[in-house]
C-alpha cells in the first residue's frame, strides 16, 4: 500500500483528560491508539510522528492513566495539509493495577469512545510475539461491538524474522476472527509499517 506521499510535518502535545469536559477544542478528526500496558504504544507514536519526545515512554507498565491528546499536521504529496488529533489512551490489562483503578479506567475510556464525535479510527496494538491475551480479545470485541472502526497493529515486529512475522500475524488475525492479512506489523525501531499506517490515517483524515 502506498502512503500517497503523506508525512507528519508537525506534532505537539495539547492536553490531558480524564473526563469529557477536559477534551481539547477543535473540529479535527481523531485517531486513537490503545493497547495493553507495555505493548510499545508510546514508542510507536513517537516513531509515527518522528518526534522522539512526543509521547513519554515509561518503564512502569500501567503508569499512564490519562487520555493524552496531540495535534499533528499531515502533508500530502499534492502539498495539501490536514490537521488531526492523535489520542493516546491508557494501557489496559496490567495485572498489578487494582480493581478500583481498572473500573476508573473503564469508565473514562468507555466515555471517550462512546461520546467522541471526532473519532475516525481506533488503532489497537498487540505484541506480535504472543497470541492475543483475553484483555486484547475483550477490548477488540467491545470496540467492534460498538461499531467503531478498528485497525490491529502488531508491534515489535523487529523482534521476529520475516517468516515469523507473517505466521504470528496470522495467529492474531485468526484469534480475533479477522481475515488474514488485515493485521499491520509495525517496528518502532526500524520504521517498518510506518508508511502503511500513515496511508491508513491519511485516508481517514482526508475524508473528514
Amino acid at each position: 500500500m502506498k502512503s500517497e506521499g503523506i508525512n507528519i510535518i508537525a506534532a505537539r502535545y495539547v492536553g490531558t483528560a480524564v473526563k469529557r469536559d477536559q477534551y481539547p477544542e477543535g473540529e479535527w478528526g481523531e485517531i486513537a491508539f490503545i493497547g495493553r500496558s507495555n505493548v510499545g504504544k508510546s514508542s510507536l507514536i513517537n516513531s509515527l510522528a518522528r518526534h522522539g519526545g512526543l509521547a513519554r515512554t515509561s518503564g512502569t507498565p500501567g503508569k499512564t492513566q490519562t487520555i493524552n491528546f496531540y495535534r499533528l499536521t499531515a502533508k500530502y504529496e499534492d502539498d495539501t495539509r490536514q490537521e488531526f488529533f492523535l489520542v493516546d489512551l491508557p494501557g489496559y490489562g496490567y495485572a498489578r493495577t487494582g480493581r478500583a483503578a481498572r473500573r476508573q479506567w473503564s469508565k473514562f475510556v468507555e466515555e471517550y469512545f462512546l461520546t467522541s464525535k471526532r473519532l475516525l479510527l481506533v488503532c489497537q496494538l498487540i505484541d506480535i510475539r504472543h497470541p492475543p491475551m483475553e484483555s486484547d480479545l475483550e477490548t477488540f470485541r467491545w470496540l467492534t461491538g460498538h461499531g467503531l472502526k478498528v485497525q490491529i497493529i502488531a508491534t515489535k515486529a523487529d523482534k521476529l524474522s520475516r517468516m515469523h512475522i507473517k505466521r504470528h500475524s496470522d495467529v492474531i488475525s485468526r484469534e480475533l476472527g479477522m481475515t488474514a492479512g488485515m493485521v499491520l506489523p509495525y517496528s518502532s525501531a526500524s520504521g517498518a509499517g510506518r508508511s502503511e499506517l500513515l496511508a491508513l490515517i491519511g485516508k481517514e483524515i482526508r475524508q473528514c
